[in-house]
């Protein structure tokens, strides 16, 4: 096996709705990861577009997108785990150039949710849910996500002024990042007047705030092999360890509501594989698609005993000067989630902080970081660790 690296990245702006078609939005993200790499599609080996399904019209997208960026007739993969589906593309791209098969993989990751309603794309992210079982009797993403913030509370005292407190730390960093959808303040008190619409209920205890918003976006990661990396790129990013699981899609099928145990698995192999642990993390990406979840975040990926997740956000553990800053990019919450570009995005993060590059939002000398990504309700769990050292290399 070889060793690979991220030579590349990009991500378009991420707006409320994107006024062009799908192959234009994809090439913003891949416009900017092939001037980062310094590559033109000849050296493209193989694309991996990743995307869910059903926002769109248009049927296996990624014959699509690869005509248009003129990455034919090299081959192209269509990959879908829903929330995760860029994390999942970026495994396979590590697959293809760690078994020697390729030796440069871009993974384009994208969702354009403008174009069908609000209530439509909730009724097809239930639909990530068991269709014979549970979406048919109205459980929606809020929904799930509320009965596991229930859950917490109930076991552990969480309480709902916690989950505003992830809400007001990812404003505080969305507001700095130009690529962000909401990039207002927020403070505590919003969650508590009932004439603002953060404390607007959705599905009990979660309010308008505790959730991120649907966005259109693009993102791009080009991996290469170790040889390639070292002719291309003066920072090339390491991926030192990745891990995946997939858990029950009924929620009776689980054992565990306090947390996602996809994402405890998915910890523990990544961890396994790049040799190193929680405490060895400088800086975190999390799906924080709910406050909640990034609270449960905390906890499966071992920065925090079970329960004690909340303690993290109370003492700004988890801001940019903290112990292990988490979202400093304003996550989700602030940044929109546009469901197949999330995971890239998250990598692009990671790897412009590895590099020293991150601007506003830079931490102070991080050396590994981790990208935590998730589809739908705990299905399926990715956990990508990188660092600026190969594996081996002195920290």
């Amino acid at each position: 096996m070889r060793s690979v690296a991220i030579i590349g990245v990009g991500q378009s702006h991420f707006v409320r709705s994107y006024p062009g078609a799908i192959r234009e939005l994809v090439f913003e993200g891949y416009k900017e990861a092939m001037t980062d790499a310094g590559i033109t599609a000849k050296d493209i080996g193989a694309s991996v577009v990743c995307s869910a399904p059903e926002y769109d019209k248009q049927r296996s997208p990624a014959g699509v997108v690869a005509e248009y960026l003129g990455l034919n007739p090299q081959p192209t993969f269509y990959v879908e785990t829903l929330c995760s589906s860029s994390s999942t593309g970026m495994r396979l791209a590590y697959s293809l150039v760690a078994s020697g098969l390729h030796d440069i993989v871009a993974v384009l990751g994208f969702q354009k949710m403008s174009e069908i309603s609000s209530a439509e794309s909730q009724e097809r992210m239930g639909r990530g849910a068991d269709i014979q079982w549970e979406s048919p009797f109205g459980t929606m993403m809020p929904a799930y996500y509320a009965m596991y913030a229930q859950a917490h509370m109930a076991q552990y005292g969480t309480r709902p002024e916690d989950l505003a407190a992830i809400r007001v730390k990812s404003a505080t960093y969305g507001q700095i990042n130009d690529r962000a959808v909401y990039r207002k303040a927020v403070t505590p008190e919003m969650f508590t007047n009932p004439e603002d619409k953060m404390s607007g209920p959705v599905a009990s205890p979660l309010r308008v705030g505790d959730c991120c918003a649907n966005a259109d976006g693009a993102s791009c990661i080009i991996v290469a092999s170790e040889d390639k990396a070292r002719l291309f790129s003066k920072k090339p990013i390491w991926i030192l360890g990745v891990g995946a699981a997939t858990a029950s899609v009924n929620l009776t099928g689980r054992d565990l509501f306090t947390g996602l145990r996809a994402a405890e698995q998915a910890a523990a192999m990544a961890y396994a594989m790049a040799g190193v642990g929680p405490k060895d993390i400088d800086i975190a990406e999390v799906h924080d698609c709910f406050t909640i979840a990034e609270i449960m975040a905390y906890e499966n990926l071992g920065f925090a005993k079970p329960g004690e997740g909340p303690e993290l956000i109370r003492s700004k553990a988890t801001y940019k000067d903290g112990a292990i800053p988490v979202n400093v990019d304003g996550g989700l919450l602030s940044k929109g989630h546009p469901i197949g570009a999330t995971g890239g995005s998250q990598v692009r993060t990671i790897v412009l902080q590895l590099r020293g590059e991150a601007g506003p939002m830079q931490v102070k000398d991080p050396e590994i970081g981790l990208v935590h990504n998730i589809g739908g309700v705990g299905i399926y769990g990715n956990v990508t660790i990188l660092g600026n050292q190969p594996a081996g290399g002195k920290r």
